[in-house]
């Protein structure tokens, strides 16, 4: 009976999610529904007011905070604008060299700021306009953004890796190491991508570079300088050993605050507006995470994991048959929910049948947050394509935009396989820590 009242919850929360109820409220009401009807209303009760404190009480947790105040004063400061432009000064001889610049530009936002929404959206509202000036197609300008914001949740201080860390107890310095190597390779294949396009598509990006001749290095560098101090004292620092990951989230809050402070850039205002931004977005995140732990408890008490994981064991999939169902799961999944609810709900599932079959947890952190992202661009609920369609509406339409980001997802699914191949291209860093 227990198994079935399982499954039958689980039928229950899709059925809440494709109502559209939101995640954290469907978790919730499962669960306690779930465990009401096994073990009866004072274990539901006592599951219901023990596990918000068991989980947000969690030291590790804390960096998501202090990681997302730093992402927001250094965005409001203005620390992160001249990014754009630093990049250009290195690819501007390149063909496609706005493009690539755009994503090189991602790739810095996205060391201090942890999120993949931020990071398309602060650098579209820069990148998108210059690049539709120097001549280049619309739709594919916005795919390059739409694809770029990606790697803001692939490069440390990853929010979803935190996060991902503490629910399977996993070090979370190890997850971020191997998130290094697969935020550069992402944009890295982008880069390959946008140059392969420019030499042979001149019709989608012109040969022509405008607009970066009259940069000052000088100029760029003294702009770009305190963000480049901030993302040092945080990487120099917690992959040195002198402070750890937890730890590195409240040195780059404060390192934020002075670094802007002392640059004249950050004011009351922009302070109480991070602020207030930072305790909306962890407010969030944290009431799904309690609702997917007690959806674990429940799970957990049902014996579905189990049965699972039996099921799977009958069908003896081998290595890569396994994975290539994972990879098909969170592909659908990542069309119609956000990266969070998608991996609290299916962890407590998958878990038990990943430890199984031996696969390191650390390898599977880092191959699921970019499975996770390749859903922030896929129909039809692409997250980054809705954010980029916003702050370029007037050049593009929702359509544009997942046209511009079809040659990004086959990219991705090429790197999906390289990285199922070669596990040690994520791990190799984590090992070497």
């Amino acid at each position: 009976m227990s198994v079935a009242t399982g499954f039958l919850g689980i039928a229950v929360l899709l059925i809440l999610l494709a109502l559209q109820v939101p995640v954290a409220i469907s978790l919730i009401l499962v669960s306690f529904g779930g465990v009401y009807l096994m073990i009866g209303i004072e274990p539901a009760i006592g599951i219901l007011t023990s596990t918000p404190y068991e989980f947000i009480a969690s030291w590790t947790l804390s960096a998501v905070p202090m990681f997302l105040l730093m992402g927001y004063v250094a965005f409001h400061s203005g620390l992160t604008g001249s990014l754009f432009d630093a990049a250009k000064l290195v690819f501007r001889r390149i063909p496609g060299g706005l493009g690539i610049s755009s994503i090189f530009a991602c790739t810095g936002f996205a060391s201090v700021s942890g999120s993949s929404l931020a990071t398309a959206a602060a650098m579209g509202r820069i990148a998108i306009p210059e690049m539709i000036k120097a001549g280049y197609k619309p739709s594919f300008a916005s795919g390059i953004l739409a694809a770029g914001g990606t790697i803001g949740a692939l490069i440390p201080p990853s929010i979803l890796m935190i996060i991902f860390g503490v629910f399977t107890e996993t070090s979370v310095l190890k997850v971020f190491m191997g998130g290094i190597s697969i935020g550069i390779l992402t944009a890295v294949a982008y880069s390959l991508l946008v140059l392969g396009v420019a030499r042979f598509r001149p019709d989608i990006i012109p040969p022509v570079t405008q607009g970066i001749d009259d940069l000052n290095g000088r100029d760029v560098l003294i702009q770009i300088w305190p963000l480049l101090a901030l993302i040092t004292i945080i990487f120099g620092g917690m992959f040195s050993g002198i402070f750890t990951a937890t730890e590195a989230g409240a040195v780059g809050a404060m390192g934020a605050i002075v670094i802007s402070a002392l640059s004249g850039r950050l004011n009351w205002q922009q302070l109480y507006q991070s602020v207030l931004e930072t305790l909306s977005t962890t407010a969030s995140l944290f009431i799904i995470g309690v609702g997917a732990v007690m959806f674990t408890k429940f799970v957990g008490l049902s014996g579905v994991g189990g049965a699972i994981n039996n099921l799977m064991i009958g069908m003896e999939l081998n290595y890569y048959q396994l994975l290539f169902v994972i990879v098909i799961l969170y592909l659908i999944l990542g069309m119609f929910l956000e990266p969070f609810g998608a991996m609290l709900i299916t962890l407590p599932i998958l878990l038990p049948l990943l430890q199984a079959e031996g696969i390191s947890i650390v390898w599977f952190g880092v191959f699921l947050v970019k499975l996770l992202e390749v859903g922030m661009i896929t129909p039809p609920l692409g997250m980054n394509v809705f954010i980029i369609k916003n702050v370029a509406s007037k050049y593009v339409s929702l359509g544009d935009v997942f046209k511009g980001v079809m040659p990004f997802i086959i990219v991705d699914m090429f790197l999906v396989a390289l990285i199922i191949v070669f596990p040690d291209i994520v791990l190799y860093l984590p090992n070497k820590l």
